[in-house]
């Protein structure tokens, strides 16, 4: 087994997290608004439903997933959640300010954000099982099942490295900023969240009528 190969696993998980979607929305807001621990504990609850995710390619539970019923549950319970983050930052965004206290997002809160983001968007849904499916696939053949679980390990390692860069980010970004900016992230934030919940929303209604 080649560093190069482990390496490359490792830029795997980075490229799986990076793009800009709900959980990084949620993360740069929470850790914006409450430091670098909120920030990184949104990141800790998406990737325990991506460890959900992995395990469901394990036991082959993919077709499941193209039950129709199942899609529609999908689309409008992650559009219901998106909608609700989306409008409690928008809502709320009068109580933000640069002594706002930490007490007001516990961390619990946050860990349950980021896991119920992640394990309701049909988008994450698809984009793991399609991607980390297919590299399974390959790895298998290639190398054999006996390295699974260690290539496994390397997504995981760039996925909590992004964790870390992001939470870091966020905390450094709040140094420079004052109260009107941390009220137009706030806001930003909340929009983005509401414009995915929208579409998840949209797609589920669209299933559901041509059901």
């Amino acid at each position: 087994m080649s560093i190069s190969i482990l390496v490359s696993y490792i830029f795997l998980g980075l490229s799986l997290a990076a793009p800009i979607g709900p959980v990084n929305s949620a993360r740069l807001d929470k850790g914006i608004k409450n430091g670098f621990w909120h920030a990184w504990i949104v990141g800790a609850g998406s990737m325990l439903a991506d460890a959900v995710f992995m395990l469901f390619v394990y036991l082959g539970m993919v077709n499941f997933l193209d039950i129709p019923v199942v899609q529609i549950f999908l689309w409008l319970f992650g559009g219901f959640i998106l909608i609700y983050s989306g409008l409690e930052s928008i809502l709320g965004v009068n109580r933000v300010n640069l002594t706002y206290s930490r007490k007001k997002d516990s961390l619990t809160k946050c860990f349950l954000t980021g896991f119920m983001m992640s394990i309701t968007s049909p988008l994450s849904i698809l984009f793991w099982l399609g991607i980390y499916g297919s590299v399974l696939a390959k790895t298998a053949q290639v190398n054999g099942t006996g390295q699974l679980l260690i290539y496994s390990c390397m997504i995981f390692v760039g996925l909590t490295l992004w964790d870390v860069f992001v939470a870091g980010l966020t905390t450094g970004f709040r140094k420079l900023l004052n109260d009107l900016s941390l009220k137009i992230i706030s806001i930003i934030s909340g929009i983005s969240l509401l414009g995915f919940g929208v579409y998840f929303g949209y797609q589920g209604l669209k299933a559901l009528f041509n059901f």
